[in-house]
């Protein structure tokens, strides 16, 4: 009787002693953060991506002086704006050089004399940018009668199809960074107990970063002969980015626990990728994208590596400069909330008797 009692106690309330005993409220609360992480990822992928239009593309105009207004104000005012001349010169040799030093990402050379002008592209900047310029160029001179050539004075190598593979080794390398982060936490709990602990993260860190930049230089130059440029280069390149992204996930965890996971994740891959300029460069992506897109890892380092392998390193300042401030406040904040956390132990320690 007592048993049977006690089962149908069991009976009435079991499913949700169960419920609560298999997902507690903080695991619940992490489902539903995985949740909104998951949501952020679709809505920032099509939001980038589900329609490319070019908007304002940085070009020059070759043209005797007599036609270069002329042609400035045909490209300047199309409807939408996809254009925007940024030289008119009769140089051609000088937009060729702007392109190189990624200034510009396409040319107009005129000839007065004929039907038939020439548009210069650099494919080494993404394929996806220099057949958008190709397009709305080729419309432009089918209105006015007028023939176009398409010249590409910076081709992508062979083995790198549509100009992404700087996009993926830069995608591999933040991944990396952001992983081995979680693994070093997850060995000893999210948040450094101490200095001492968070410095040999930090150091594991960079020995990994170093190993890790090698690899992906090796394997996307030598190995595959997917980039040209210098290995060295994209050596030293994946190892601050690498170093970066871990020491910022490392900060976050610091700061959040093992929430600063999602967090970083939410940065480098939600927001990060789809506005690195990798499927579709800058001057393709929605204005949020686009204006977001260079101050976060993968975007600074695909500007980096595609200027590394394609235009001899041209215009690459002030990308590693905001790599450089992603490695230098992860290193810093991550020391800092070691510091704090250590002094909170300390004097937890002092009060209890």
């Amino acid at each position: 009787m007592a048993s049977a009692a006690a089962g149908g106690k069991g009976g009435k309330d079991g499913f949700l002693g169960e419920l609560r005993d298999a997902v507690s409220l903080r695991a619940a609360l992490l489902v539903l953060g995985v949740l909104a992480l998951q949501l952020a990822f679709v809505t920032s992928y099509l939001g980038a991506f589900h329609n490319p239009t070019p908007d304002k593309v940085p070009i020059a105009v070759v043209a005797p002086q007599q036609v270069q207004d002329e042609y400035t104000q045909r490209l300047d005012t199309l409807p939408g704006t996809p254009l925007k001349v940024r030289t008119a010169t009769d140089d051609e040799a000088e937009a060729v050089q702007q392109i190189k030093n990624r200034k510009i990402d396409g040319a107009l050379v005129v000839d007065p004399a004929g039907t038939t002008d020439r548009l210069l592209v650099a494919s080494g900047a993404g394929a996806s940018l220099s057949q958008a310029l190709e397009q709305v160029i080729r419309a432009v001179q089918q209105a006015q009668q007028r023939l176009v050539e398409v010249e590409d004075v910076v081709p992508v190598e062979k083995g790198d199809a549509r100009g992404l593979s700087s996009f993926y080794l830069v995608v591999g390398w933040s991944v990396g960074g952001y992983l081995i982060a979680a693994i070093l936490a997850m060995s000893y709990g999210a948040r450094p107990i101490n200095l001492s602990r968070a410095l040999i993260r930090l150091g594991a860190l960079a020995v990994y970063a170093i190993v890790a930049g090698l690899g992906g230089a090796l394997i996307a130059g030598p190995v595959l002969g997917a980039l040209p440029g210098n290995p060295l280069a994209l050596w030293g390149l994946g190892a601050l980015i690498v170093f970066a992204v871990g020491a910022a996930t490392l900060a976050l965890q610091g700061m959040a626990g093992v929430i600063g996971i999602g967090v970083a994740i939410l940065l480098v891959v939600v927001l990060g990728n789809p506005s690195a300029g990798g499927a579709y460069p800058g001057p393709l992506l929605p204005p949020f994208w686009r204006t977001i897109g260079p101050a976060f890892p993968p975007g600074a380092g695909t500007w980096s590596a595609r200027s590394i392998a394609y235009f001899d390193g041209a215009a690459i300042t002030g990308p590693l400069l905001v790599l450089a401030a992603w490695a230098v406040a992860g290193l810093a904040l991550t020391l800092l909330f070691a510091v704090l956390r250590g002094r909170g132990q300390n004097a937890a320690g002092a009060r209890t008797p």
